[in-house]
């Protein structure tokens, strides 16, 4: 066991407008398994990438031990797997039963190794570059995003797989994925840095508590700060009428106890007094408070109802790339209000048939599929490669209202300096984001969403769950948070 202390940790991009870190401290056990999580943008990756001496950054980073970033660059992808896996984990040939017992824990089949890597799916280049990674000894991982592009059934794999291992730093945003595999986690929140012992399902039921409290203690004094600046006013009007009865009043021929009502007046200042500075302390907690509640306003969305309930319908439809057979036997319908979930494993053609009934000319079908009249489609994209340029010019050529763009973005934790930046310096969530915001924007009859939590925070997720569990509009979709799927999904089309 060793430590990595962080000290008065500060770093800011070049030209960036505000630090990413603030005279930060904290400490990590490298024998946990430490969840990282935090909104889109807080500076996940860039923690890692300093931790690996990537930046040049103010305060100290303290260890003695050796980090490995997953995923780690690929030179040469021509190269066997096994040759990648032995180059990365320094693995003698005499050691060659260590990485047949991690592939097989993996469930990779052992041929593998004597393929390019170049020739691997993308689920088994992910679990390669595990395997490279923990097979070196004395090492701390620090693993991002791992699950991008996993199916359901992949991620099961490589949660218990991780679970096995101590010793690593993991960025996700899937909350069935860190749950299964972490023992502590470390939250990059709007004001501070906190670890917590447990899974992400405990830090939230922490957060939701501790939000409770102080939503009702800021209600509290709230109504404190009114009172005592009543109490405190009154009685300082209460003095000053005192204080002029020292006097007596004209032809009164009567003369007052001036020691009495001085005492009296000094008495009624003195309180005065100390309601202000109850006042003053109230203040001060109350400026305490809030500084981590993070924005969760509720998204809406415009669609549009069909005249026709049925909107589509597949029945036996096989799909073709430049003749290539790519999924078939494709049955299911979409009534308006349905929110389905295509689910299979990767390769499968789930995208394809987004982009099938999106109106793909590329893909030629065989079977029997009908699609009613003038229906409008909104669709969320994969990838997210390509994107550039600023937000308002973004917005003009996909046709939508500025205004309204912007302000899903500031719902979805978009501060008003990210408006004036590049789409092309955004981080990869801070990207999706746009792309659904866009799609949120369009009145359509029915929307196909294309893997659209990839690398998205836990609180947009939530956030968006929400939006169609209240509003309920005609959703086709392809995601593999387990979690997203199951909250949301009407029905579930299996594709095999």
């Amino acid at each position: 066991m060793s430590m990595i202390n962080i000290s008065n940790l500060t770093f800011s991009y070049d030209n960036s407008y505000d630090n990413v870190f603030e005279n930060v401290s904290f400490r990590i056990d490298t024998d946990w398994k430490l969840g990282l999580t935090g909104r889109n943008g807080r500076g996940k990756t860039t923690f890692l990438k300093l931790l690996m001496n990537k930046y040049k950054y103010k305060g100290t980073i303290s260890h003695n031990t050796e980090f490995l970033y997953f995923p780690f660059e690929v030179r040469d992808k021509s190269q066997f797997t096994l040759d990648i896996i032995k180059e990365k984990s320094l693995i003698d040939d005499y050691e060659y039963w260590k990485i047949q017992k991690e592939i097989s824990l993996l469930d990779l089949e052992e041929e593998i190794l004597y393929r390019p890597f170049e020739t691997l799916s993308g689920g088994e280049q992910i679990k390669v570059l595990l395997v490279g990674m923990f097979l070196k000894d004395n090492c701390f991982s620090l693993i991002d995003e791992p699950t991008n592009h996993l199916d359901i059934k992949a991620r099961e794999i490589v949660s218990d797989y991780l679970k096995s291992k101590k010793g690593f730093i993991l960025v996700s945003h899937d909350r069935n994925f860190l749950d299964k595999c972490i023992d502590h986690i470390l939250s990059i929140n709007k004001t501070n840095i906190e670890i917590q012992k447990g899974n992400f399902t405990s830090w939230y039921e922490n957060k939701q508590k501790q939000d409770r409290f102080e939503i009702s203690k800021n209600e509290k004094l709230k109504k404190d700060i009114l009172r005592l600046e009543n109490s405190s006013k009154q009685s300082a009007e209460w003095s000053e009428k005192v204080e002029k009865t020292k006097n007596g009043t004209r032809n009164s021929g009567l003369r007052p106890d001036k020691g009495y009502i001085g005492h009296k007046a000094a008495k009624l200042m003195k309180r005065s007094k100390n309601i202000q500075a109850q006042k003053q302390s109230a203040i001060k907690e109350k400026s305490e408070l809030l500084k981590n509640i993070e924005k969760s306003s509720e998204l809406k969305i415009k669609f549009l109802k069909h005249i026709s309930n049925r909107i589509l319908s597949l029945n036996d439809v096989s799909l073709f790339y430049n003749e290539k057979i790519i999924c078939k036997n494709i049955t299911f319908q979409v009534n308006q209000g349905d929110r389905i979930a295509i689910y299979g494993k990767n390769g499968c053609g789930k995208s394809t048939i987004l982009k099938f009934i999106r109106g793909d000319k590329k893909i030629n079908f065989q079977g029997n599929f009908e699609k009613v009249s003038n229906l409008k489609i909104s669709y969320v994209l994969q990838n997210t490669s390509g994107l550039s340029g600023n937000l308002k010019d973004f917005a003009k050529s996909e046709n939508i209202d500025e205004s309204l763009f912007k302000t899903i973005l500031y719902k979805l934790d978009f501060s008003r300096t990210q408006f004036d930046k590049d789409i092309i310096n955004f981080s990869e969530g801070q990207k999706k984001k746009v792309l659904l915001a866009k799609s949120l924007c369009e009145q359509a009859h029915l929307y196909l969403w294309d893997e659209p939590l990839n690398f998205i925070d836990i609180l947009s997720r939530i956030q968006i769950e929400n939006l169609i569990l209240k509003f309920k509009p005609t959703l086709i979709f392809v995601e593999h948070d387990e979690a997203f799927t199951k909250n949301i999904a009407s029905k579930i089309e299996k594709v095999d």
